[in-house]
């Protein structure tokens, strides 16, 4: 009876464990709104749940439409802007989401309330999760929007798309070669993200003029 007893509670602890490691499983789907209505599918991974699609929405959390600037007016800029790729919107907002400044990042109202932009360091516990920058990017991109160099798994759900960028100039570029999104974290007077390129396993981090126009994927709080 004893041993009976012993046999039944070690089955119990295996089960706890299983049902806690299966509570924060990584590749955990749902969804989450923004202020426009836009809805997003999201993935959690190693415990972080990210939005898998770039944010499009053109209204901070609190209601406050961010500008939308599409002419040169964008350089000299040192508030919160946002332009669709090439200016549009029909083409390009569903599938590449907006690129912002860094000063709509800076408000710290960009995300849908219960989000935010993640810091540097939070884009860095995703990468090593996923191995280390230097093949974590094969771990997050899309297997259809990088003309398949044969090596994207998206094993971790994330779907980046190489949605390029519009440099602090007001030029855009490099759309279906690369991807770029901010953190929330500043450099001096840059500020630092996470960028993919084509042909390329890395996720890497580098530091940009706050006034490049970039995508936006928003992490939930914890």
């Amino acid at each position: 009876m004893k041993t009976f007893r012993i046999y039944i509670t070690i089955l119990a602890g295996l089960f706890l464990i299983v049902s806690c490691g299966n509570s924060t499983k990584s590749g955990q789907k749902g969804n989450v709104s923004d202020i426009d209505g836009n809805v997003y599918s999201t993935v959690t991974i190693g415990g972080q749940t990210w939005m898998a699609e770039n944010l499009r929405t053109t209204k901070y959390n609190d209601g406050t439409a961010i500008p939308n600037v599409a002419d040169e007016a964008w350089t000299e800029l040192k508030t919160g802007a946002f332009s669709w790729y090439n200016n549009d919107s029909t083409s390009f907002k569903a599938t590449y989401g907006a690129v912002y400044n860094w000063y709509t990042v800076h408000t710290g109202k960009l995300c849908p309330t219960g989000w935010h932009v993640p810091t540097d360091k939070e884009w860095r516990v995703l990468t090593n999760f996923l191995g280390g920058e230097l093949v974590a990017g094969n771990e997050m991109k899309s297997t259809t929007s990088w003309n398949r160099d044969g090596n994207e798994t998206n094993s971790s759900g994330f779907s980046a798309i190489p949605c390029g960028y519009r440099n602090y100039k007001g030029s855009y570029g490099s759309s279906g070669k690369s991807g770029y999104w901010w953190s929330s974290t500043p450099y001096y007077d840059n500020a630092w993200y996470c960028v993919m390129f084509k042909g390329d396993a890395t996720a890497n981090k580098f530091y940009g003029r706050t006034q490049s126009g970039f995508s936006v994927r928003c992490i939930k709080n914890k």
